[in-house]
């Protein structure tokens, strides 16, 4: 009965399913209104990447000139790929999966492959989550319990920043300390003439309070016991999740809400908080901060710029200015530079939309707006970066880190420097568990929407749906509890390397844009599209599509993959096995891609790239291909069927289901 309607309902329709709903299955919901999709897009492609990832990034890689690299891959392949994704989405109303065995069944590997790396993301990006709640629930302690050293987790090396003026006699720059090249040694032990060998080496409180209290690492590296403290912090993390999906998207488009409007406000907080602070910081402390100040407004322009300003602790040193010498590395390419592309995820949400919604206006206000949040978070963060290094007399190369480092002990540390800082502690790790929380749970969306869709009958059924989203939880938490062992730390870094990885993301966005532009066509999806939103799209995406996008994926995946270093933990090589899991966690969605082309081949040759009949062509006789005004491929052959009869049918079935 599908496979002979066509699918574009009236423009009056609100929230029914294009397809027909088998008996006893409820049809497939739409976005409530417009807004509910923006924020969802947003919460997915926002998240704590733009946070602790990009602004580093940027700073290592020239600063503003790293701005030249990253417009053309937004341009050329980042924007392309999101709204193909987001449109393929829209015109099939299918998820992440079935919607590319719909335009090409050859390639349903593809959509296979993107909920790999949505399975990846499921199990390990909610640990951040439960370590920000771990962090949150002891933000209300006063003091904070990672500003001091006199808690059970430090050692003898912790060395925190109101010890060092415990007696500032210690430290004035005209104090004598050649006594102590005059001390006669004991012949029991070793004598040191001059002091050029690094002893001892201290650490920070924040370091100890993350790496002694909340880790708990083991000295070998294996997975240890599982910290029960955090295990319930994921468990709770988990169950706001489950809540906020477990009906669908008539709870999803209300709960994005939420953290897709109140994200960014603690982003504005911490920045003006932290420039409060510094002032006030300058006024108790007296003249000795004054050039802290001065030089955090010096970093926050040469973050912009790429450039290391003198190290306060070595004042000899010339300014230095970082020179992009190539592409970032394969981890980081397609995760900051294609907002969200590659992971199944925007189909998801772009399946929602109702047929006539306006996609490309959106997806183009989306990107613009992924690209202001990142470069506003760079500011945000390097703001204070300087007045950090001078206040804590080391150097800026060791306050600026990327990843959980900075999140968890360069942001802690800059939150202890404040008045009031249980209070900004709160706000700020509230603004990262809003940020992981949208992201979380809309990939756990994509992940139910790809697998409803795969077996409509059963899990469209009233109550199947709250069962499928209780068994991706459970069986995530479990998955996700060796992350919470003394070992955890070195799991999660192997698994955000190596899983959403680069080179993994590159190469499903190229397989995309080549079955789109090339099998599927360029052409024929740009007639789909203008019947969706009324007009064509400019013609760069189109060439972008069949050219540039592939092009470039390739180029950049070849140099990554020359330029890869291998991970490592505190200096420390995992060994083989950490090897071979990497080499698992890549293989493993790429491999989908031929094997799906294998299975199409075995059990259905004829079709291979014949798109479903129930897809709504126009013009199902023009040639889905051109260029220069010659036909490059023509159309696949479609059922004679007249086209306002199928019309008539579908609207008939429409009042039947209302």
């Amino acid at each position: 009965m599908a496979e002979e309607t066509d699918q574009r309902g009236p423009p009056e329709e609100q929230g029914q399913d294009r397809h027909d709903p088998e008996e006893g299955a409820m049809p497939r919901g739409k976005w409530a209104n417009n807004m509910e999709f923006i924020l969802s897009m947003a919460g997915e492609i926002i998240g704590l990447g733009n946070v602790w990832r990009f602004p580093y990034l940027c700073y290592k890689n020239g600063g503003g000139v790293f701005l030249i690299p990253y417009c053309v891959f937004l341009f050329c392949c980042g924007i392309p790929v999101f709204f193909l994704e987001t449109a393929l989405g829209q015109y099939t109303s299918e998820g992440g999966v079935t919607a590319w065995r719909k335009i090409c069944p050859m390639f349903e590997g593809v959509g296979i492959a993107s909920q790999v790396i949505v399975i990846y993301l499921n199990i390990y990006y909610i640990v951040v989550l439960a370590w920000a709640i771990f962090y949150l629930i002891n933000s209300f302690k006063s003091p904070l319990p990672w500003s001091t050293c006199d808690n059970l987790w430090n050692t003898d090396l912790c060395f925190s920043r109101a010890g060092l003026f415990a007696n500032p006699e210690l430290f004035h720059k005209e104090s004598n300390w050649s006594f102590l090249h005059n001390i006669s040694s004991i012949g029991d032990f070793k004598s040191y003439d001059n002091f050029s060998e690094t002893l001892l080496t201290i650490s920070s409180p924040e370091e100890e309070f993350w790496e002694n209290r909340v880790l708990r690492m083991s000295n070998d590296m294996s997975l240890g016991k599982v910290h029960w403290d955090l295990a319930l912090c994921l468990l709770f993390a988990w169950v706001i999740c489950y809540f906020c999906i477990w009906k669908g998207i008539k709870t999803t488009g209300k709960v994005v809400y939420f953290p897709g409007l109140h994200s960014p406000i603690p982003v504005c907080f911490f920045k003006s908080s932290l420039s409060g602070g510094r002032h006030s910081q300058v006024r108790s402390r007296g003249p000795t901060l004054e050039s802290g100040l001065g030089l955090g407004l010096v970093v926050e322009s040469a973050w912009w710029l790429g450039c290391s300003p003198r190290d306060p602790a070595k004042p000899e040193r010339e300014t230095q200015c970082h020179t992009p010498v190539g592409p970032p590395p394969a981890g980081e390419t397609m995760r900051d530079w294609g907002p969200g592309s590659g992971k199944g995820v925007l189909t998801a949400l772009g399946s929602y939309n109702k047929y006539n919604n306006n996609c490309y206006k959106d997806c183009l206000a989306l990107c613009c707006l992924n690209s202001a949040t990142s470069i506003f978070a760079g500011f945000a963060i390097f703001s204070v970066i300087g007045f950090m290094a001078q206040d804590l007399n080391i150097p800026i190369t060791e306050v600026t880190a990327s990843g959980p480092g900075l999140a968890f002990i360069a942001y802690p540390k800059a939150l202890s420097l404040l008045p009031g800082s249980s209070f900004w502690a709160v706000l700020f790790f509230l603004m990262i568990l809003f940020l992981g929380l949208d992201s979380q749970f809309v990939c756990v969306e994509s992940l139910a929407t790809a697998i409803t869709d795969l077996f409509p009958s059963r899990l469209r059924r009233p109550g199947a749906r709250e069962i499928l989203v209780l068994v991706i939880a459970v069986v995530c938490f479990l998955l996700g509890l060796p992350f919470v062992t003394e070992g955890g730390i070195t799991l999660f870094r192997l698994v955000d390397t190596f899983g959403p990885s680069g080179t993994s993301l590159l190469i499903i966005a190229c397989s995309e844009t080549i079955v789109v532009s090339w099998i599927y066509g360029a052409d024929r999806f740009y007639d789909n599209i203008e019947d969706m939103i009324g007009y064509r799209p400019s013609p760069v995406l189109k060439y972008c599509w069949m050219f540039v996008t592939p092009l470039i994926c390739l180029l950049t995946m070849l140099y990554n993959l020359t330029k890869e270093n291998p991970i490592s933990v505190h200096g420390e090589l995992p060994g083989t096995s950490a090897s071979a899991i990497a080499g698992l966690l890549i293989a493993t969605p790429l491999i989908c891609i031929p094997a799906f082309i294998f299975i199409t081949l075995f059990r259905d040759p004829s079709n291979m790239t014949t798109p479903s009949k129930d897809l709504r062509q126009i013009s199902p006789d023009k040639p889905v291909l051109t260029m220069c005004n010659h036909v490059i491929l023509q159309a696949q052959q479609q059922p004679n069927r007249n086209v306002d009869e199928r019309n008539v049918k579908m609207m008939m079935e429409e009042r039947r289901v209302v």
